[in-house]
């Protein structure tokens, strides 16, 4: 065993965490240390316990490390510990960085210039459409999205990157080899093409209620920013953005409807100072200099193929989403033609129709 492999072993132990390792490391002076030493020694690391080190004790000479890392090597799967060159550095420098990384795609220097995209499981249209168009404007500026490959906004923030060829990554609350949700298998495959889908769990680990925030902590960690665009009060969206504060990142808040409860949340941060959002731009802006803001349109430019009766609808649909019958009142067109025109502007990819008969401008 060397001391890599030592990391690799200890991420698999139970009750044993980055703080424990750190602690132990400073006081045996080595990682392998810790699998030779007595009980005593153990217990002489600030915060060992009697306990701890009887568990330390009672697991190290169990752990099959080594078949460990064959299967990942059998799967396709990198395991970078904080000894390797390619541990992202901005998650080193948080309190507890994981001790290892299973990495199923590929981590680039350039993911260090991420921002994360975090929100409720169960979106409003709106809001999964904000979160899409944000991940795909943030994909075409270089930036990489990092999400948690949760339903809702992680989803609708994922599939944003990957429409605009970006990079994106996503860190689960479960082992590799218990992925969660099964529903967004497809979207992890796409994922591990244009980036990497990640865990900090040893093989076997299924997600718990305890798994969801330490995944955060890693969202945020390898983030330069944290933006939550639908967040119900409770939300694990908010963890992140605490956790984000808390390692010295950047909070940003998409604003909502003031009778929406998924809104809740953001307001919650921008009354407490997180940076509001109204695009991608104001994103960009915070990390002025990094990123080619030419390389995205933040706002939709109507195709010059449209009719006049197209362009008139695109225009009065600019400043957001409308029913069909607030767009009769207001152009004054007959109901049979305005559904026509409607018709035409989906086909042509301008419009999308939301439920309740309301019509929203797509802005890409």
């Amino acid at each position: 065993m060397d001391e890599r492999d030592a990391y690799v072993a200890l991420n698999m132990m139970e009750r044993v965490g980055p703080v424990t390792v750190r602690n132990l490391v400073s006081a045996l002076g080595s990682a392998v240390g810790i699998f030779s030493a007595g009980r005593n020694q153990l217990m002489a690391a600030p915060k060992v316990g009697p306990e701890l080190a009887t568990a330390i004790v009672q697991q190290r000479d169990d752990l099959d490390w080594a078949a460990e890392m064959a299967r990942a090597r059998d799967m396709g799967v990198e395991i970078v510990t904080p000894l390797d060159e390619g541990y992202p550095a901005a998650l080193a420098e948080i309190h507890d960085p994981p001790l290892a990384l299973y990495v199923k795609g590929t981590l680039e220097g350039a993911d260090a210039r991420g921002v994360a995209l975090v929100g409720t499981r169960r979106p409003t249209h709106y809001g999964r459409a904000v979160a899409e168009d944000l991940g795909f404007h943030l994909g075409k500026a270089r930036v990489t999205v990092i999400s948690g490959l949760a339903t809702g906004i992680d989803t609708a923030g994922h599939r944003g990157a990957l429409k605009a060829g970006g990079r994106t990554l996503a860190v689960l609350g479960g082992a590799l080899d218990c992925l969660y949700p099964e529903s967004n298998r497809e979207l992890a495959r796409e994922i591990t093409g244009q980036g990497a889908v990640i865990s900090e769990f040893p093989f076997g680990r299924k997600p718990d209620k305890t798994t969801f925030p330490m995944r955060n902590r890693v969202v945020s960690g390898m983030s330069m920013g944290v933006v939550v665009v639908e967040a119900g009060p409770r939300s694990g969206a908010l963890i992140t953005a605490d956790q984000a504060l808390d390692q010295g990142r950047t909070v940003f808040a998409v604003p909502g409807r003031i009778d929406s409860r998924m809104a809740s949340g953001p307001h919650k941060l921008l009354r407490q100072g997180a940076k509001l959002v109204e695009g991608v731009d104001d994103i960009l802006e915070e990390f002025d200099g990094l990123f080619d803001r030419s390389c995205h349109t933040s706002v939709a430019k109507p195709d010059p193929g449209l009719t006049d009766d197209e362009s008139s609808l695109v225009a009065h649909l600019a400043d957001g989403e409308q029913s069909v019958d607030a767009l009769i009142r207001q152009t004054g067109v007959s109901p049979a033609t305005i559904n026509a025109v409607l018709m035409s502007l989906e086909i042509k990819k301008q419009i999308r129709m939301l439920p309740g008969r309301v019509v929203e401008l797509v802005t890409r």
